[in-house]
């Protein structure tokens, strides 16, 4: 089908949003089924799309055509920590963003979209957009963000008395854990956040 550039449309069921038009390129976030994408640019058998969350990608042409769903951010759930920890033990997906796998920004997104608060979707941006905090100062359902050398490059859920709740990819673990903040994490801590909608987002504030 014909996407028109500027328009909405809508994947048939979940697909992978890519870095690039080939199948080859990373998954940088999937869209959902019902929830609304925008046309930037069509290029053979892809489309770039924008989603609500403001984060661009391309999909394949065959997976747009599906229905939106007017309730798409409608709250399932008043906590986002309590929401996360129905998804204990997920695999860790990079990119990924449902029960079915998941990463560490993928995790904290849904679990704010599950209590129909829409937020950024990478740990970068994450940390950019939110309050920063003093450790005294943290509480349950506050982000703490790890570094590299430069920028954030993985966020936890704070849950209380040392303890986080996190999808992550070290090996031998690869899911949705809940636990004592591991020491490796704790010397690459960056920032204390605590993260609102964004105002210029559906669902913001």
């Amino acid at each position: 089908m014909a996407e028109s550039l500027g328009e909405q449309t809508f994947v048939r069921q979940l697909a992978a949003v890519r870095s690039a038009p080939s199948e080859g390129a990373e998954q940088v976030t999937q869209a959902l089924a019902g929830e609304p994408l925008g046309v930037l640019e069509e290029r053979g058998n892809w489309v770039r799309v924008e989603t609500a969350y403001a984060y661009p990608g391309w999909v394949r042409r065959e997976e747009l055509g599906g229905e939106g769903d007017p309730g798409w951010l409608r709250p399932v759930a008043a906590d986002p920590v309590e929401h996360a920890r129905t998804l204990l033990g997920t695999r860790y997906e990079w990119g990924g963003m449902t029960a079915a796998g998941i990463d560490c920004s993928g995790l904290v997104h849904m679990a704010f979209r599950a209590c129909g608060r829409l937020v950024v979707r990478d740990a970068d941006q994450q940390e950019e957009a939110g309050e920063k905090l003093s450790e005294a100062d943290l509480r349950s359902g506050d982000l703490v963000t790890y570094r590299p050398p430069e920028g954030a490059d993985h966020v936890a859920f704070w849950v209380g008395s040392g303890r986080i709740l996190h999808a992550t990819g070290r090996d031998g673990v690869g899911c949705v854990v809940e636990e004592d903040e591991p020491a490796e994490l704790r010397e690459r801590r960056r920032a204390f956040v605590r993260l609102s909608p964004c105002a210029d987002l559906p669902g913001g504030r």
